[in-house]
């Protein structure tokens, strides 16, 4: 039995346990002249899920391709773009969420000015100034997350049963106001970790 767990293991890559959806999002920059902007998409309001949500472009890591083509494919879709648009600039770090997803963000660059989106995905395009996040800090709030295990759990199989002590957390959720819009979830997230990024640097 050793022999055959050595065999299994030997050569491992680590992964992350669990079974996890994957998305993958651009940080989309336009540079004019001397002001670096980040590119935001407001989600169609027809769309099933977060309609009217401000998020990045970006979507689900179809099987067979790397995140990194995956938001490449996903920004190129929504916002009408040829693969020349776009220039990759590196990679961010992932967020591994409290509800079953992974997302991958990257930075990249676009070169082109105007921009004519999808209108099944995406309603319209914003543009934030880079010095709005670099000079202004997000609120925060913390988001607690309870354990509701239920009635049919099998309390019975665990010592001290319904009076276990389950672990709390909490999501921190940051809020950027940028004029008539709010920036915020999973997006203002990445973004305040991008900025941290630059500053640290």
């Amino acid at each position: 039995m050793l022999n055959k767990v050595e065999k299994s293991f030997k050569n491992r890559e680590a992964g992350i346990l669990g079974n996890h959806k994957k998305s993958a999002v651009t940080i989309l920059l336009l540079d004019e002249g001397e002001k670096t902007s980040v590119i935001f998409e407001v989600r169609s309001l027809t769309l099933r899920r977060q309609p009217g949500d401000i998020c990045l472009p970006g979507g689900k890591v179809e099987k067979g391709e790397t995140p990194r083509e995956a938001a490449i494919r996903e920004t190129m879709e929504e916002l009408n773009l040829q693969r020349d648009d776009i220039e990759v600039i590196g990679d961010m770090d992932y967020v591994v969420t409290p509800y079953g997803f992974i997302m991958y963000p990257f930075v990249a660059k676009l070169n082109k000015s105007e921009i004519k989106p999808n209108r099944e995905e995406v309603d319209h395009v914003f543009k934030v100034p880079l010095e709005f996040f670099i000079e202004s800090s997000p609120e925060l709030f913390e988001l607690p997350l309870v354990p509701n295990p239920g009635e049919d759990f099998p309390y019975h199989l665990i010592r001290n049963g319904k009076d276990y002590q389950f672990r709390v957390g909490k999501i921190p959720e940051y809020f950027y106001k940028y004029n008539d819009y709010i920036i915020w979830g999973f997006t203002a997230l990445i973004i305040k970790s991008f900025i941290d990024i630059i500053k640290s640097d």
